[in-house]
Parts: C-alpha cells; structure tokens; sequence
C-alpha cells in the first residue's frame, strides 16, 4: 500500500511504528507472552482479602482506552474476556535512568488498538475501580489503522460507532474488537454445537465425515455450485446435503450416524439464508419418524436449556418453548386450517387454481408436490410461531421418503417449523431400491420441464440400497437457524462469523 492511498491517522500510526522501532523496541517481538490471568477473571474474583494471590499477574490484550497523567497513565485493556485497567508509572516500568519506554513510548506512540503485555500486581483504586498497576510493560502488536471506537456524549447518545451492517459483516475482526456483546453469540453457538455432539455421542451416533466435492448432486431439491477437477478431468459439485453418503454408512452396517458440515447451495440470499451454511444429518436404523419426533423434542428441549438456561427462550419478543410435546399437523390439514381451503381431493390442475386464488402465480414447470409447497409456504408457514411437526407430505414432495402406512399417496416425512420458520426436515427413510429408482426417474422428468431444483438419479445409491438397507429415519437440523432462535437473532448473517458477502464497493 502506498502512502498516497493512506488516510492521515494511518500516517501518523506508520511514523509511531518506525519510531518505536527507532527507540530499539521490536513492536512484533517473536517471544511468547502467554497471559496468567484474564480481566473478567480478576474483576471478579479480587478482594483487599485475596490480595495476595494477584501479587504476580499477566496479562495480554488491546489497549482500549489511553488517559496520560504526566508521569503516570491509565489504560483500558481488552482481552478475550472483557475489559480492565491499567495502571503504568514511568518510574515503575523503568526504575533506571532511562525512561525512554514509557516517555517515547507508552506516552507518545502507543495507540488505540496495539496489542500489548503487562506484568503486575492487582489493587483497588480510591474510586473502587480493580485495577493491575504495571510493572513490566511489553509490546506485542502494532495496530496500523485506527479502530472505530465508540463513543458517547453527555446525553449517553452513542456515535462513531461501528454499526453499519454490511461492514460489520464484511470485517468481522473490526466488529468483534469494537462490540464485543456480539461475541456471546457464537459462544453460544459453540455451545449449542457441542450440547448436540454429546448428546449424540452418548446415545452411540457416531460423528463422521463425508464428502464435500461430489460427482453427483443428490439429497435435497436445490440448485448446486459446480466445479472441475483438472487430474480426474471431470465435473464436481460442492454438496447441497450429505444424506446419500450417510445412508450408504447405514447400508455399511452402522446403527447410527451424524455429521455437522457446510452445505452449499446456488440459490438466493437473505436473512435467512447463506449459499453456505451448516447442516447437521442424523441417521439411526431400525427407527421411523415417529421415533425421530420423540428424540427431536428431547434433543431441543437440552440444547435450549444449555444455551439459555431454560426451556423457554424469548425470541423476538415471543416466548418459544421447546420444551414439548410438538404439536403434529400434516400439511394438508396445514393449508386447510391456516388457509382456509381443502386441497386433499385436488389435482395439479386444480391446485393451479387455488394458487391463481390465493395469489400465488404458479410456474408451468410445477408439479404437484412443488403446488403444494407453495400453498403451504403462502397460507400456514407463518403462522406456525410455536415449535410444530408438519407431517404427511405428498409422495411428490418427498422422492427419497417411505410412502405412509395408512394414507394413500403419502410420504412418512415431517419439517419442524418455529416462528414460520423450518428449522429441521425429517424422514422414515426409503428403502426400497426399486421405488427408489421409480422416484429418482419422477424427478427426471421434473428436470425435463424445466425444473431446474429436481434430483438426479444417482446409480451407486442405489446399488447401495440393493445391497440392502435396514429400516432408517434421518433428520436435517440446520444449525444457523437453530442459532438464531436461541440468541434471539432475525438475521443469519449475525450468527456467521463470515457471511457470504457482494464484491467491496458494488
């Protein structure tokens, strides 16, 4: 970068760069500086009584905020756990006769944002504020360009502050350092993720991994990323689900199987959804949908309590309890009791016509099932606030779903709706290799009127089924969503670290 692309502060953050160094002081020194103690930890655990086990501390972090006092100065230091004061003397960090440390450096060319490391001891100011009083100071990182730090005028109104989303998203690293309340969300994320990998593991459903680059793009109806690979000379396609492996696990002889993993997808963006985003896939044999509900409300009703402290989380202003039981509603009696209609005798000529009805413009490439999807999205979906199962789907909806025990034309499959919103989709699993092949061939002639969201037949899978599947029930439980419920978020990109962002400046 060339000085004339530079902004004045960044200037100025250069010139204390080269002087520091100039002052023999390596502001990128390579020695480790691993801290002892972290601020939240001091602040809350010291006492005038327990003064003597913080006598020898360190600790390592940004400097947040700079108040110089002549000889004396205060800083803020912001760790990975939260903020504490420091107190740095001239006299303390250079007992001999040269002050060039604190009189050059600390006074003068330290700035907002450097990372540095203290060593001291911990008192109590006079104004009760816990404070580490410095007595070795050391350099670790010098931040070029200035934080947007927030700032607050005498009536509490905050400006210049670091609120714009698209940035935020697009430098995370900034937004994380300037808001750091924003970082309890991916704690609990993290938490959330972990909550679900244990109470997996202790049901013996063993975590596993499954390609991302594949030759065929099966298991969901979506639009996929492409590629090439140049060695093998042939087409790849980033995964827009990871059942059909998992299934060929079950075909192996494993009694359950997960994996958390990012999903790819070609299609839209908006606040709920990334082209990339995590899905977690469960597969237990020997089990139906029924048994896949039971487990769903019991998994949730753990993961809330986790993450939240209770059953109940409050989202968006509406109290969500995952607690359970679910409510179980098939998706027909969806559309007539949120709709207003009853489509369970109609044709695709005839729902063609509610949809004209209701105000939804249907595409000539439409089936049956994709008719259906759409009444159910325009008429019930929103209106499905607390958590519910919708079941029974039509065999259209669902090529890769056991046809229903008792309803004709029926598939054993259920989604999870809260808030509007489908969180989790879930299947007494297809089997049958022959059917199997029967619905990949229905999709076929799907792809040929254009729909360009259909599945695509994929041989090994099912000769895979041939060799033999015991009877399945999966589930897709998607992650983000599921994050946001439970940090009380509207938006997806505030529960990704590094959404998928327009090119800077269009």
């Amino acid at each position: 970068m060339s000085d004339t692309t530079l902004t004045e502060q960044e200037i100025v953050r250069r010139d204390n760069l080269q002087k520091i160094e100039e002052a023999g002081i390596n502001p990128f020194p390579p020695e480790a500086f691993p801290p002892t103690h972290f601020a939240s930890e001091i602040k809350a655990d010291f006492t005038e009584e327990k003064a003597e086990a913080f006598k020898e501390v360190r600790l390592t972090g940004r400097v947040m905020n700079k108040r110089v006092m002549g000889k004396a100065s205060f800083l803020e230091l912001q760790d990975s756990s939260g903020r504490i004061q420091l107190y740095v003397s001239r006299d303390d960090i250079a007992p001999g006769e040269d002050k060039t440390l604190y009189n050059t450096v600390v006074k003068k060319l330290l700035d907002i944002g450097d990372f540095v490391g203290v060593e001291g001891f911990v008192f109590t100011t006079r104004v009760g504020e816990t404070t580490v009083h410095v007595k070795n100071f050391k350099f670790l990182g010098k931040s070029l360009r200035p934080l947007p730090i927030v700032k607050r005028d005498e009536d509490g109104n905050v400006y210049d502050a670091f609120t714009d989303p698209e940035l935020r998203y697009r430098m995370r690293y900034v937004d994380l350092t300037v808001n750091p309340q924003f970082r309890e969300i991916f704690v609990k994320r993290n938490k959330l993720v972990r909550t679900i990998q244990s109470f997996l593991d202790e049901r013996g459903i063993m975590e596993v991994e499954t390609p991302i680059l594949q030759p065929i793009h099966g298991g969901a109806a979506a639009r996929p990323f492409a590629t090439h690979h140049n060695t093998l000379d042939m087409p790849l396609f980033m995964r827009i689900a990871n059942e059909l492996y998992l299934k060929r696990l079950i075909v192996a002889g494993f009694d359950g199987v997960y994996e958390i993993g990012k999903m790819f997808r070609n299609e839209g963006m908006d606040r709920t959804h990334n082209p990339e985003f995590t899905m977690m896939e469960i597969y237990v044999a020997y089990q139906d949908y029924n048994w896949m509900m039971d487990m769903t409300e019991t998994l949730l009703s753990e993961v809330a309590t986790a993450v939240t402290g209770n059953t109940t989380v409050n989202y968006q202003g509406t109290e969500i309890d995952f607690a359970g039981p679910y409510a179980r509603l098939p998706i027909l009696d969806a559309i007539k009791i949120h709709g207003g209609v009853d489509v369970s005798e109609m044709d695709e000529e005839g729902l063609r016509v509610v949809c004209k009805e209701k105000g939804i413009h249907p595409d000539k490439t439409w089936g049956y099932g994709k008719l259906i999807d759409e009444l159910f999205g325009e008429l019930a979906e929103a209106k499905l606030i607390q958590p519910t199962f919708v079941t029974d789907y039509p065999v259209e909806m669902s090529p890769l779903t056991k046809k229903h025990r008792t309803k004709e034309g029926l598939v054993e499959r259920f989604e999870l709706f809260i808030k509007g919103k489908e969180v989790a989709n879930a299947y007494t699993e297809l089997n049958d290799p022959i059917v199997q092949r029967e619905r990949f061939e229905d999709q076929l002639k799907l792809a040929a009127r254009g729909d360009d969201e259909a599945m695509v037949l994929d041989e090994d899978f099912l000769r895979a089924l041939e060799y033999g599947m015991p009877p399945t029930t999966g589930i897709g439980i998607g992650i983000d969503r599921l994050t946001m419920l439970m940090t009380d978020q509207v938006s997806i990109q505030e529960v990704l670290f590094f959404p998928q962002m327009r090119k800077e400046g269009e």
